[in-house]
Formats: C-alpha cells, structure tokens, sequence
C-alpha cells in the first residue's frame, strides 16, 4: 500500500539518470510513525515501511559506511 498524499523526497544519491534512486516521505513518518521508502523509477509500486528507529539505525549505518552503496 502506498502512502498518499503526503510528498516524497528523493535520496542525494538519486540522479537524472537511474541508478539507485530511493524516495522516502517525511511528512507520512511524522503523521503516522512509520517511514515509507519506494523505489523513485516505480512511483506507484509498494512502499516498504519502516519503524521510525530502524530507518535511523539504517541510514546512521550508511552514513558509517557499513554498507556498500
């Protein structure tokens, strides 16, 4: 299920031309307490959801460099 009508905000690491392109809603996290992460090339597939601390914990881990981009 895909949260609307909330606005996405694409990743940094997303460009113009494909690649690893992640949108993620803000304001859904902070209305409903789950973050919603989809892939930008698919705007209407599915949303993963995320607990608000997993979704930190995972982009604290990126940030480190403990996963490869």
């Amino acid at each position: 299920m895909t949260p609307q009508p909330h606005p996405w905000v694409k990743s940094s690491y997303s460009s113009q031309d494909g690649g690893n392109c992640v949108e993620w809603s803000p304001a859904h996290a902070c209305a409903h307490g789950t973050v919603p992460v989809r892939d930008s090339k698919d705007p209407e597939g599915p949303a993963l959801m995320f607990e608000p601390s997993a979704w930190s914990a995972f982009v604290t881990g990126l940030q480190a460099g403990e996963f490869p981009v």
